[in-house]
């Protein structure tokens, strides 16, 4: 345990998404408690972040259309109060988690306008299943204007709220009683798929999800499982699918995910209605990855750079 410790120093010396000048002290041992493994903290550890591009097909207004998907994953110290990345890292400071935080990004063109959406969930990883995200963040812009989400996890449940142009949302706050999120599945299926939930499930659906279908549903009934698949959805990678399939709404939900760790999320298939009116009909958005990559992207920030889009199957647009 006390190389482990040493080991996982030393890699913390580089965390994602930081200023230079900053020197941030170990953030991992409630991380090597809960994961005795060096496994863990040979891959989130290692100061870089993981970056996954994806060949989206999105249902919107009743058609199918071409788009670009990207999921990152890297690990950062965070505020329990304030809610927010922490500039200065403190092991010994009782408001520090260290989280598992995705952002994920969506670009797909409807007709003449273009659709831009990013989700940011962040997920204690020192916790278990039986700990919520402490924040959830989503925002979506098109050409008739923009929208944005918050959940912020305080006591037994989340404060919402919700701003939009459209004049019968409007800006909102409310609370959520505490409950799984198919928001935080993304991560959770990264840190440990074994403890997924199954079976009859309260959950708050996905927030693009909400977004598309200008929905206020909060809180809705899903029937959940985890299974290994023999598919052609992800040929040539032995996979498992966790599906969540709502009956109320008739949508579900398939994501796909390599069995071995770290577990990588490989693809997606949501069906559900898509359309206003009689012309409303099911339609299924589908994701399938093209390529992954560990790099410091906070640092790439010159035109150079942009060959590395080329990496993860992207334009360099």
């Amino acid at each position: 345990m006390k190389y482990l410790t040493l080991f996982f120093l030393t890699l913390l010396f580089s965390i994602g998404c930081q200023s230079p000048a900053q020197t941030p002290k170990d953030v991992t041992s409630q991380v090597v408690q809960t994961f005795d493994s060096r496994q863990f903290g040979e891959h989130w550890y290692d100061g870089l972040g993981e970056l996954t591009g994806y060949e989206l097909t999105q249902a919107r207004y009743g058609q199918l259309h071409k788009g670009e998907a990207v999921m990152i994953f890297v690990t950062e110290p965070f505020s329990k109060s304030k809610q927010v990345k922490l500039d200065n890292h403190d092991n010994s400071n009782p408001d520090q988690s260290s989280v598992l935080k995705l952002n994920f990004t969506k670009k797909f063109l409807t007709g003449i306008y273009p659709y831009s959406m990013m989700l940011s969930t962040f997920t204690p990883v020192d916790g278990g299943q039986s700990t919520p995200p402490l924040k959830i963040t989503m925002s979506s812009q098109e050409w008739c204007g923009q929208t944005f989400t918050q959940l912020n996890q305080r006591g037994a449940g989340f404060d919402a709220s919700t701003y939009s142009y459209f004049e019968s949302e409007g800006d909102r706050q409310f609370k959520i009683n505490e409950t799984f999120t198919e928001d935080e599945l993304w991560t959770r299926i990264r840190l440990n798929p074994s403890e997924l939930p199954t079976g009859k499930v309260d959950m708050i659906p996905g927030i693009f999800y909400q977004r598309l279908k200008h929905s206020d549903k909060s809180v809705e009934s899903a029937n959940v499982s985890l299974t290994s698949v023999d598919s052609s959805m992800m040929a040539n990678t032995a996979h498992q699918v966790y599906e969540i399939d709502y009956p109320t709404t008739n949508r579900n939900l398939k994501i796909y995910f390599d069995t071995s760790y770290p577990h990588a999320i490989l693809g997606w298939e949501e069906t559900a209605r898509s359309g206003y009116g009689v012309s409303a009909k099911p339609l299924t958005t589908t994701a399938r990855r093209l390529g992954t990559i560990r790099t410091p992207y906070w640092q790439q920030n010159q035109n150079q750079h942009r060959m590395v889009r080329e990496q993860l199957g992207l334009s360099a647009e």
